[in-house]
Formats: structure tokens, C-alpha cells, sequence
């Protein structure tokens, strides 16, 4: 039978119900998955960096080799429903984390907006503010911090 709610998917289903077409889909392109990040051992607290994993094309945003990118970086983590609600580090505007919440997405993600690029234009992704973790110590990742978009999504920003 066919469904003439017209509501979107990631309205109806939850996230382990999505089939690999709409799992894929809900990625927003924003490339922050793809940046190392700080973990404080005692407080828990992450601190972002535009440090980029060696296979993040840092203008398009996306993985360079996303079917293979565990057998080249081994701790890349294969997002699944279960991890969504484990990670402390998905930023806050990503919207896997947003529809594990039962959130909706916002206004810049390309399902709502009908275009890749107003991920980009809302400044909500990295594209040309990373540097590639390639050569680099991890020492020197401090050096690196930043402060993102949407860490402080804005009010109307959904």
C-alpha cells in the first residue's frame, strides 16, 4: 500500500529502520565527522580541530575513498544507529544525531533545502578551513582547535 502522508523519511522512520539509500542520504556533506578531535581523559569535553583525516577532500567535503576508508585509516568509524547514540563527538547539527533525537533537520540540509550546496553557503561545513592530518604529529593537533558553526545551533537555524 502506498503511503500519501507526503511526511519525509527521516520524519517517519527511526534510524535503524532506514534502508542504505535514506541512511546515505542524511549525511549533510558538512565534513566535521572527518576532523580529529581532543578528548579531555577527565572531563570528557571534546575540542575540535580543522585537522582532516588523510582521505578528506577538504573542498568537497567528502571522503576520498568512502568504500574503502577503513582498510586505509582503521579507526574510522562506520556510522550505525547504535553509534549515533553513543558518540559524544557528532556535531550537533549532524543530522543522524538529529533524527536519533527525534529532531528535524534544518533548513541548510540538502533533503529540506533541495541543494548540496546550502550546507556550504550557511557556512555549516569545513570545505577550504582544514588542514590534512598527513606529516603532522599528534602533539601538534593543539595547535589546532577551532571552533565550528552549529556547535550553538541558532534559534531558527531548524
Amino acid at each position: 500500500m502506498r503511503d500519501f502522508s507526503n511526511k519525509p523519511f527521516w520524519r517517519e522512520k527511526p534510524l535503524a529502520a532506514m534502508n542504505s539509500q535514506e541512511w546515505e542520504s542524511l549525511c549533510d556533506g558538512c565534513g566535521r565527522c572527518c576532523l580529529n578531535k581532543l578528548e579531555d581523559w577527565d572531563s570528557g569535553e571534546i575540542a575540535w580541530t580543522n585537522v582532516g583525516c588523510q582521505l578528506l577532500d577538504g573542498h568537497a567535503c567528502r571522503c576520498r575513498d568512502y568504500e574503502n576508508r577503513q582498510a586505509t585509516v582503521p579507526d574510522c568509524v562506520a556510522l550505525d544507529a547504535a553509534k549515533v547514540r553513543e558518540l559524544t563527538w557528532l556535531p550537533p547539527t549532524c543530522a543522524y544525531r538529529l533524527v536519533g533525537e527525534g529532531r528535524d533537520l534544518y533548513w541548510w540540509h540538502h533533503l529540506v533545502s533541495g541543494d548540496r550546496e546550502t550546507v556550504h553557503d550557511a557556512g555549516i561545513s569545513v570545505r577550504d578551513r582544514t588542514v590534512s592530518e598527513v606529516g603532522m604529529e599528534l602533539e601538534d593537533y593543539e595547535e589546532y582547535v577551532a571552533e565550528w558553526p552549529g556547535e550553538n545551533p541558532m534559534d531558527d537555524a531548524a
